[in-house]
């Protein structure tokens, strides 16, 4: 991405109309947008192009919109089918799910359509509830229960919508569907798996004593991991379930005492929500040596950059240098911290 500068005129000209908008915070990133805007024009970009720029800009000012009001509270996003029907024992699972999750203070994000959507916000209820449509020419709108509470946004791109059901989640279930369920959970073990987003929960749920997902782990086993495309282990980030209880308790469980990750060059630290002893750290560093491009996992204070930005910085660190190559272990580092005796209770 590059920064190509403006003639001075008219930088000056656009800097006049942040003035007079109020713009204030974050100046250089809305200038970015507009500079960005106006150079597309001097492209001569095609039409279309920029009916696909404009709208997605629009489309997610829309989201932002609707979500910001409730930054800071937890949310989990459940996918799953807008075919199932209200008798499904797939519908019971996510209304169940949702209503689990929403009693112990988790906002429920969906698609906003029918089936398994509308169980999730039916479960969670129209308070904790919020919907991201998608604009289809036969089918889907809104659900009653979502329209109704005004906690839906509509967008007219699947990369835009995914982008926002993804983006403000920190845990994630997946029931059953067909091709778009299927490519939001794909989307979501890629962006992981190259570091793209955080760590966060990734629940595949199933109605009791299905199997709907033994054909997914098998495959994954006997065809991808054995050639290489994918490396020993990069599946173990995700749960596999039949139970309510199991996948409420791994969403949030996960964030028992793990709280977040920043990266300094390739320092990774890590932020807790309790100060492991000296022996834990050392148990640490003695099961995941392997998963180390140098040095050891250590105590760290807040660095500079987070101090600045007022970051977390009442919680305790660790930092370590991971291997690249080993991503996937960050998953069980997470698991093994949420489980040290040290750990909040839950």
């Amino acid at each position: 991405m590059t920064d190509e500068p403006l003639p001075e005129s008219l930088s000056a000209e656009i800097n006049n109309v942040l003035d007079e908008a109020g713009v204030k915070t974050d100046r250089r990133l809305v200038m970015r947008m507009m500079r960005t805007a106006v150079l597309l024009g001097e492209d001569g970009t095609d039409r279309l192009d920029l009916k696909i720029a404009s709208a997605a800009l629009a489309e997610m000012r829309d989201a932002f919109r609707l979500f910001a009001p409730f930054e800071g509270v937890p949310k989990v996003t459940v996918f799953g089918s807008a075919r199932t029907r209200h008798d499904d024992p797939l519908y019971v699972q996510a209304r169940y799910v949702a209503a689990a999750l929403a009693a112990d203070g988790w906002m429920v994000v969906t698609g906003a359509g029918p089936g398994i959507m509308q169980a999730a916000a039916e479960g969670a209820g129209p308070a904790l509830s919020l919907g991201v449509s998608i604009r289809l020419p036969f089918e889907e709108k809104a659900n009653s229960l979502i329209a109704a509470s005004e906690h839906v946004v509509a967008m007219k791109y699947f990369f835009t919508r995914k982008l926002m059901l993804i983006k403000e989640s920190s845990g994630f279930i997946c029931l059953p569907g067909g091709f778009g369920t299927l490519d939001e959970m794909f989307e979501l073990l890629t962006l992981q798996q190259t570091g793209k987003a955080e760590p966060t929960p990734i629940v595949l749920l199933d109605e009791p004593g299905g199997t709907f997902w033994n054909g997914l782990k098998r495959f994954i086993d006997e065809d991808l991991a054995p050639t290489g495309v994918i490396s020993e282990g990069d599946f173990d980030r995700v749960v596999i379930t039949d139970s309510v209880e199991s996948a409420a308790s791994v969403i949030a469980g996960f964030w028992r005492n793990y709280d977040s990750l920043r990266w300094f060059g390739d320092t990774l630290v890590l932020r807790l929500r309790a100060e492991p002893s000296d022996t834990e750290v050392e148990q640490l560093n003695e099961q995941f040596a392997g998963m180390l491009a140098s040095g050891r996992i250590e105590r760290t204070a807040p660095r500079s950059p987070e101090v600045a930005d007022d970051d977390v910085l009442h919680l305790p660190r660790l930092a370590l240098h991971l291997d690249q190559r080993q991503v996937g272990s960050l998953f069980r580092l997470i698991g093994a911290i949420n489980s040290l005796e040290s750990a909040p209770a839950l």
